[in-house]
């Protein structure tokens, strides 16, 4: 009947029905892949925003209950990030705010944020500027006794093999004896000619597109200072992909590729050195992949360390 209120019954709840195995606890529930804008300081004073994914997580510890709320977590995830500043203070306080939504049913509570992260990069020589984009992964995780922060970053840089470099250089010296015989005089015309020409450079060594997972746990009070730890690397590394490039950035990057040769080992030592010299870290996980051009298989190497808390 028109005006006549309808009754109001009780949403039905069954998150909190029996469950068929009544003595299993769970190590983690949530939701993963949460598109959220996020802003973040990544150590230069101004605040980026991203759009990134976001996975949520608490503990089942109360093993008779069937499940968590899941609606709770999305609802403070947009309340504590949604648009706004990462740091540590505030993901510590979100994963708090998780626990408590869960009072008796969790004592733990896991984020994890992925997004790339845009950088602005001058190129090596022409005076032009562009664009990078680093993928970036920030993990934090509160139990009864502690607050865990890591911070990971991706490089992406140029790896010339030192062996085939070598190899190289063996074979245009035997195509110089070949072409300049000991008993004919040199000519210094005759032979600029000849380094300009493809049948004098006749081999080149290879070189490839490679990877450099970072993976940082952060001291306590530690900032996410995310510039710092990617220009640490590529610098550490020297020859980092480019973004803007004209034939005089080509130029400077064959250079730098020449005077840089490394094999895998060699740049993960090179980066255990940058972390275990940089403030703020209290221990570090690196995974390089050289993308070989050779082979249909990658040359990996992966190295770890505790760092003195500084």
């Amino acid at each position: 009947m028109k005006g006549r209120e309808q009754p109001v019954h009780p949403l039905p709840d069954v998150a909190i029905g029996p469950v068929v195995h009544p003595h299993d606890d769970l190590d983690w529930v949530g939701m993963e892949g949460i598109a959220l804008p996020v802003s973040l300081d990544a150590g230069d004073g101004e605040r980026q925003r991203v759009i990134a994914k976001v996975d949520a997580f608490v503990n089942l510890a109360r093993a008779r209950h069937r499940g968590i709320h899941m609606s709770r977590l999305y609802l403070l995830l947009d309340e504590h990030l949604g648009g706004k500043n990462i740091d540590p203070p505030t993901l510590l306080g979100l994963l708090q705010a998780f626990v408590q939504s869960h009072a008796g049913l969790a004592d733990r509570a896991r984020l994890r944020i992925r997004f790339e992260f845009p950088v602005r990069r001058a190129a090596l020589r022409s005076g032009h500027h562009g664009w990078r984009c680093y993928p970036v992964e920030i993990e934090a995780t509160l139990g009864p006794a502690e607050f865990t922060l890591e911070l990971g970053a991706e490089v992406v840089y140029s790896s010339t093999c030192p062996a085939s470099a070598a190899l190289s250089r063996q074979l245009i010296q035997q195509q110089f004896a070949r072409d300049f015989p000991a008993d004919r005089p040199l000519d210094r015309a005759t032979i600029m000619t000849w380094l300009g020409d493809e049948q004098g450079i006749l081999a080149t060594p290879h070189a490839q597109r490679s990877t450099a997972h970072l993976r940082v746990r952060l001291a306590e009070g530690a900032a996410l200072h995310l510039l710092n730890l990617i220009d640490s690397a590529e610098q550490a590394l020297g020859t980092p992909v480019q973004a803007a490039v004209k034939r005089e950035d080509e130029q400077a990057f064959a250079l730098a590729n020449g005077r840089n040769l490394m094999f895998c080992e060699d740049a993960a030592r090179r980066l255990r050195r940058v972390l275990d010299a940089m403030q703020g870290v209290a221990s570090y996980r690196i995974r390089v992949a050289h993308h070989e051009s050779l082979h249909a298989h990658d040359a990996v190497a992966f190295a770890s360390g505790d760092c003195a808390v500084r």
